[in-house]
């Protein structure tokens, strides 16, 4: 691809990784935590090593040939097609139905600010169609536009984080910390808060999917790759211990809208209508930078024949319309299918749905860090399939905690992915 169409720089790129992974979870996650007190400190530690280790393993990847699909294209160098379609398969419907589950959170956060959406199921859907569809627009004028949103978005996203944590830190009480007597052992609690906090880091692969559009992509994918995790990584940490700090872990447990409360306590009634703002734009954020991987990432499998040709096909200004068009039709079609869950229904089904799709990628890719780095026949050092060896572990661990209704669906996702392979290699052998 020449150089004209490399539009995404390493802002825009740490912006994508770090936007992707910063949605909406992250602003419920002191409630849930609440009850595991100073051991959920120790969880989200554990689960930001488990994120570098595995940022780790796509900086090695990206620094020894960026491709085009990220976790796809890596996966099947190292153990061929059908393992790389597999979890192109796994990695694309999460994608797609996480983009549904994140336009549901935005819906949910703006309800604040327009109590019909919350009263009415039928409205919020048609604020999160509304959404999925501005998104996609965005994404269609062209790469360039789509990484100038991540920014902004990203931008406006940390800023309020930032202040809630540094003024909060005046009302930091380290007594809140102490863990309630549902924490069971130290053990259990931080193992729960480990499987709670993981999640929070899908996202960190997504400057390896749009290759073909990065400045400089051999320097430029590793680094936004290793610098997005650290900075989502810190601003998790930071944040939530100092909320919890602030309310009784009793109150936090039952709070529909922790960073809320928290900056009610700084600054008065008006903050939580600017949290709710902050929480708003996160999820728009995210849900700008997961469409263009719904764009980009179906482009690039197409292009190496295993998905249908027209996922290739790309407008003038370098957008994958067909693909795109495709990922906002299906995500419409989830949101309308269930809307009559209500919002925290939707958005729970969507996400256990959906999310362990990223998780199967890490596995592969772990792996395939190792394969690869032999395969060169160059001397190894030690160090690197001992980390990719520990990311692998820290993704069974992943596997373990999304629970084992998540597991059961995305095995049937992947055995309906079986025909679909077939039908694509025979295509492909009739074309040769």
């Amino acid at each position: 691809m020449g150089t004209s169409k490399r539009q995404i720089g390493l802002v825009a790129a740490t912006a994508l990784v770090l936007g992707n992974m910063i949605g909406s979870g992250v602003f419920m996650l002191p409630a849930t935590l609440a009850p595991y007190g100073g051991y959920s400190v120790v969880g989200w530690l554990v689960s930001a090593a488990g994120a570098l280790l595995l940022a780790g393993v796509f900086y090695r990847l990206a620094r020894r040939a960026p491709r085009a699909g990220g976790p796809y294209a890596y996966s099947r160098e190292a153990f061929g097609d059908c393992v790389g379609f597999l979890v192109a398969w796994a990695y694309w419907f999460s994608t797609v139905g996480g983009n549904a589950a994140i336009a549901v959170g935005f819906a949910s956060y703006l309800s604040i600010f327009v109590p019909a959406m919350g009263a009415s199921p039928l409205f919020g859907a048609l604020a999160a169609l509304a959404a999925i569809w501005v998104t996609t627009l965005v994404n269609m004028a062209g790469v360039r536009s789509a990484g100038a949103m991540q920014v902004a978005t990203t931008v406006l996203k940390i800023a309020p984080l930032l202040a809630l944590m540094l003024f909060g830190l005046a009302h930091f009480d380290p007594h809140l910390l102490v863990p309630g007597k549902g924490a069971g052992s130290p053990w259990n609690a931080i193992n729960v808060s480990v499987a709670a906090t993981l999640m929070a880091f899908i996202g960190l692969e997504c400057a390896t999917i749009p290759a073909g559009h990065v400045r400089d992509p051999e320097r430029t994918i590793p680094r936004a790759t290793l610098l997005g995790t650290l900075i989502a990584a810190l601003v998790y940490v930071a944040c939530t211990t100092v909320v919890m700090g602030m309310l009784p872990a009793a109150a936090l447990a039952k709070s529909q809208a922790p960073f809320a409360d928290a900056g009610q306590i700084l600054w008065g009634g008006w903050a939580r209508y600017l949290i709710a703002g902050a929480a708003a734009v996160s999820c728009f954020g995210a849900l700008n930078g997961w469409t263009l991987v719904a764009g980009q990432f179906p482009q690039a499998v197409a292009r190496d024949g295993l998905f249908p040709r027209f996922f290739a096909r790309e407008s003038k200004r370098g957008a994958p319309v067909p693909a795109l068009l495709v990922a906002a039709g299906v995500n419409s079609l989830l949101v309308l299918a269930n809307y009559t869950r209500g919002m925290v229904g939707m958005f729970t089904f969507m996400v256990l749905l959906t999310v362990l799709g990223n998780v199967i990628a890490y596995l592969f890719c772990a792996m395939a860090d190792v394969a690869l780095a032999y395969r060169e026949g160059r001397p190894v050092p030690l160090r690197d399939p001992v980390l990719a060896c520990a990311a692998f572990g820290f993704s069974i661990w992943a596997v373990i905690g999304a629970g084992a209704d998540a597991a059961y669906w995305n095995l049937i996702l992947l055995v309906l992915g079986l025909p679909v392979y077939v039908w694509q290699t025979r295509r492909r052998a009739s074309a040769a």
